[in-house]
């Protein structure tokens, strides 16, 4: 192979660029103090160097390689050649490590032409670098896979599931965590972010919006369980419930012990359990040594209970948590119950690990108020085997940060908080943990506490590193992740890109972890993630995204957890082009894939077992009703293109009743399923997700239904399918996200953002992050829980068209376009396009992959509205902040225009009509429309916020019947003629205010195209 195709391999393999400033700044090296005839053979490595450096590569790196030490052994013809640190920040291969081999020979000649070479970096010859998963004819490394012992039970299980993802995680233990978080300043005497206010998000919320909504339902439905040292749950109402302090009946929360005749009773454990106190909670307190514990011998009858009802201030999602006193004696199998508005959940507790702690069951719709039959938590003694349960606090919700700094509580969610503060409220101790600088710096507190949490749920002989023999807990963590995202600025339309760092030591130095295994796992695990990161987004989004480098370096999270452990900078927060992604919720989809991925393929290389991944989300969801009366629903699987083994080889159909919560779901072998027993005038709603060995997909989209006897069914189309990125700008030095013209669609919910930017100069520098310059945000939106797409729109939707005396079915727009379900069989559609509108993939601007996604009209939707208006003398009713504007996007489409023109009969006039969200009907309309309505313009914790909604005025024989009452601009029309009717709202009907008004304008609108 030519000099050239090498170098060409070594780039391509990422293996280079160590010095990417060597022809400005190059290294000397002092030749007088060599032995003589070392210079020569110096001078050829340097060669080598020369050659595998000054080439332009992905990763970039800002310290030098240097030859540090050579030895040459004339006896055995052998040279060690040792390279500083930077040498081993690339990944390396067996392919390219054989390549750099062959390269060094190649520049190699005189009297060490036929020497034997050992390159080394770390200490450690460069071979040894390749990571277990990756090799395949150097055998594997042994001593970085974990020793051989009996793992206990999970410590939850559900209670007979119906399916265990065998070839998932189930089983493993992964400690993930955001980065950062809301904290207490002791020099600045104030509550503040750990890191600025910028492009609308912060660090210390931004991995959060990562890790919460995608990473930790990923390694949930592959089977793992999930540990997490900040809050979880972004409910900020919390209902704790104690036999401390409810047992003497002080709430309208309830605790009730009771046992049947012959059945063991409960009585006080011996030892400290948790008592709530009086919160807000002073330094150091804690909960879980404040009170007592209950204690109950096991039995096969189980009839002895323990039961929390929790009265809840609002109705809404729950996380729940259970806690007990640990013991050996303690049975693996305790049976816990939750009660829902979806129907009861079953769980299997290990209490023989955890405990003295909250452990996270799920999260759950509960009702406001107290409702024992669907709101509560029990705890029976019943177990297949022998040994005591023990019983303590429950806990709802995440609620409200109560440690108290310097008199004052944060003020904020709990899920904003930092770890340090959760840490104590959750019960760990504060020297070992969470309090190791002595409460003089919590911030320091916050990022050491982390991995010291990691070890303390271990437990001896990998405890806290102030005292490993600590028992802990007994949790078998295998891995943890610090995700973070990293500073740094650049002067084009680049990215700064991915770092990740990982310690070779721990805290005391050694290469080992306490049970001798190498602490190289820990390299293979922050690879592996770095390799499968880059490599998802350069398929997906950005062939060009920059892999920085894999650095071995002592930080905090690094070097003080006792597993394998890596930190990820994803990528810069204060970088305009790396925030274009970060801000996408497809993009955050997508690398939160590839991070449950890479941690499925390390546990599975290190535990020596095949895996399998879990499937995508399916597509083409719809339902629609049989001759007799029975419901048939159906989807298709998704291909994963990155993943062969990511087929589904099962699904599971998913039941709700009215407004209330899901079921636990029932499996089907195949794409479709027959629901009998549809009871007239009740909706009924659905979502499916794929199953296979690897675990489960997310779920689908949410279709719903209701039979009204004597009554047409109708047909819900939901083409909101759009989830983006606030609208990016970018002009000369100016560049930023203008969240008034575009806020962007959140997936189900945004927790990261801060307020809109107001700093759009590139040149403006930073000065502190207080003022940070470019990018800077305000802060007024923080601690708000922004509305997404729940793509639940067709319940809404569905309610007012039961309201006025209608039934329907619904259907995904895709099933419509594709023709698994048709419109012709319908009296009437109603088209959801909520803040549907062509969006782009994120991109720099040379490295487009996808193109536009997210058109409110595509080619085959128009085909079929004009076959069924046309042919079948159709009423379709059509709402959306983009229905016009969309249509009429650029000069060049034409025939969306005339879509717009000929068969709407709307004529656009404005993409941003109004700010107030008022609109008022006009007196001669056709509908008899209430004479105002309001939608959502502003935030609200329910409904997603309408900021761009679309002006336009009836056209060949459309009427405008609302206008907006700001500027009198067409908020919305009707027409009746050649043979169909058609009803337009420049604004989504489910953002309307009010069920009553949405039941008022919705009958208005199906009288007019039924009658």
């Amino acid at each position: 192979m030519k000099r050239f195709a090498l170098v060409a391999l070594l780039l391509m393999l990422g293996l280079s660029a160590c010095r990417h400033e060597l022809l400005k700044t190059p290294i000397s090296y002092d030749y007088a103090r060599m032995p003589e005839k070392n210079v020569e053979l110096h001078k050829q490595i340097e060669s080598f160097l020369f050659l595998i450096e000054t080439a332009q590569s992905p990763i970039k790196l800002s310290r030098y390689t240097r030859i540090e030490n050579l030895k040459i052994d004339d006896r055995l013809k052998t040279v060690t050649i040792d390279f500083s640190k930077p040498f081993s920040y690339a990944p390396f291969r067996e392919d390219n490590v054989h390549a750099l081999y062959a390269e060094l020979k190649k520049s190699i000649y005189g009297r060490y032409k036929d020497y034997h070479f050992v390159m080394r970096t770390l200490g450690l010859p460069i071979e040894n670098l390749i990571p277990n998963y990756y090799r395949s004819t150097i055998p594997a490394d042994s001593s970085r896979r974990p020793k051989t012992v009996k793992r206990p039970l999970p410590l939850v299980r559900k209670q007979n599931p119906v399916r265990v993802p065998a070839s998932g995680m189930y089983g493993n233990n992964v400690a993930l965590w955001p980065s950062h978080g809301w904290y207490f300043n002791q020099d600045q005497d104030r509550w503040m972010w750990q890191r600025p206010r910028m492009f609308g998000a912060v660090e210390d919320l931004l991995p959060e919006s990562f890790v919460i909504p995608f990473i930790i339902p990923m390694l949930e439905n592959a089977g793992a369980n999930v540990f997490i040292p900040r809050e979880r749950d972004i409910q900020t109402r919390a209902v704790i419930i104690d036999n401390d302090y409810y047992a003497a009946g002080a709430s309208l929360s309830s605790y009730a012990e009771n046992h049947k005749p012959q059945s063991p009773a409960w009585q006080k454990g011996a030892g400290a359990g948790y008592a709530i106190g009086a919160p807000p909670y002073p330094v150091n307190f804690n909960p879980f040594t404040a009170g007592s514990y209950r204690i109950c011998r096991a039995d096969s009858l189980g009839g002895s209970t323990i039961t929390w009802t929790p009265f809840l201030p609002d109705s809404g999602y729950y996380a729940v948590y259970v806690s007990w006193h640990r013991s050996a004696q303690n049975i693996d199998d305790a049976h816990y119950i939750v009660k829902h508005l979806g129907g009861i959940s079953k769980f299997l507790v290990n209490q023989q690990i955890g405990g003295s702690t909250w452990a996270y069951l799920g999260t759950f719709k509960f009702a406001a108020g107290r409702h024992p039959e669907r709101g509560s938590v029990s705890l029976s003694n019943k177990s297949t085997g022998a040994g005591f349960v023990t019983a303590d606090a429950v806990k709802f919700g995440g609620g409200m940060g109560t440690v108290l700094r310097n008199g004052r509580t944060s003020g904020r969610p709990a899920f904003e908080e930092g770890a340090r503060y959760w840490l104590q409220t959750a019960g760990f101790p504060d020297t070992l943990v969470y309090s190791i600088n002595d409460n003089k710096s919590d911030y320091k507190d916050d990022y050491q506490s982390r991995g010291e949490w990691v070890d303390y749920m271990k437990g001896a002989p990998f405890g806290p590193n102030k005292n490993r023999s600590v028992p802990g807990l007994g949790i078998p963590v295998d891995l943890s992740l610090a995700f973070h995202t990293d500073a740094g600025v650049t002067r084009g339309d680049t990215t700064i890109g991915t770092l990740s760092i990982y310690s070779l030591t721990g805290a005391d130095t050694e290469r080992v972890f306490p049970d001798g295994v190498s602490r190289l796992a820990s390299r293979d695990f922050a690879d592996i993630l770095q390799s499968q990161i880059t490599a998802d987004i350069g398929r997906l989004y950005n062939p060009n995204w920059n892999r920085r480098s894999l650095r071995e370096a002592q930080y905090s999270e690094a070097f003080r957890p006792n597993v394998p452990a890596a930190l990820l900078e994803l990528l810069s927060h204060e970088n305009f082009t790396d925030m274009k992604y970060a801000l996408d919720p497809r993009f955050r989809f997508d690398v939160s894939r590839a991070i449950y991925k890479a941690m499925l393929r390390f546990i599975a290389n290190r535990e020596n077992r095949p895996y399998v991944v879990q499937p995508l989300p399916v597509t083409h969801f719809n339902a629609r009703f049989n001759a007799d009366g029975q419901l048939i629903l159906k989807w298709r699987a998704q291909n994963d293109p990155l993943e062969k083994s990511a087929t589904p080889d099962a699904y599971k159909v998913y039941q709700r009743l009215g407004d209330g919560g899901f079921d636990s779901g029932r499996i089907f072998k195949t794409n479709q399923a027959l629901i009998k027993n549809i009871q007239p005038g009740i909706i009924y709603s659905f979502k499916v997700s794929a199953l296979n060995d690897g675990g489960e997909s997310f779920p689908s989209e949410i279709v719903s239904v209701c039979r009204v006897k004597n009554a047409p069914t109708l047909l819900i189309v939901n083409g909101f399918t759009r989830i983006a990125p606030p609208a990016a700008l970018e002009s000369g030095d100016f560049s930023g996200f203008n969240y008034d013209l575009d806020g962007g669609v959140p997936y189900k919910y945004d927790l990261k953002f801060t307020g809109n930017q107001f700093d759009f100069n590139k040149k403006d520098p930073w000065i502190t992050d207080d003022g940070p310059g470019h990018g800077a945000s305000f802060a007024d939106e923080e601690s708000r829980v922004e509305a997404g797409n729940t793509f639940d729109f067709c319940f809404s939707h569905g309610q007012a068209i039961l309201h006025a005396g209608y039934g329907f079915v619904s259907a995904s727009v895709k099933a419509v376009m594709d023709g698994d379900i048709s419109m012709d069989s319908y009296p009437a559609v109603d088209l959801i396009l909520g803040e549907q509108k062509l969006t782009h993939w994120p991109h720099s601007s040379a490295d487009s992959l996808r193109g536009l996604a997210y058109k409110t009209f595509p080619g085959k939707l128009k085909q079929s509205i004009k076959r069924y208006l046309l042919s079948r003398h159709g009423a379709l009713f059509v709402s959306g902040a983009y229905v016009a504007s969309d249509l009429f996007w650029k000069t060049r489409r034409y025939p969306d225009r005339l879509f717009a023109r000929d068969i709407l009969r709307i004529n656009w006039q404005s993409d941003h009509a109004a700010r107030r969200g008022d609109v008022i009907a006009l007196a001669d309309n056709p509908l008899k429309l209430p004479p105002h309505i309001r939608f959502n313009t502003g935030y609200s914790p329910s409904i997603y916020r309408v900021e761009s909604p679309d002006a336009f005025a009836g056209y060949g024989g459309g009427q405008t019947i609302l206008r907006y009452d700001e500027n009198r601009l067409g908020a919305g029309s009707a027409f009746n003629g050649d043979g169909y009717r058609v009803v337009v709202f420049g604004f989504p009907f489910e953002t309307i205010l009010g069920r009553q008004d949405r039941n008022k304008v919705m009958k208005g609108i199906l009288d007019y195209l039924l009658h």
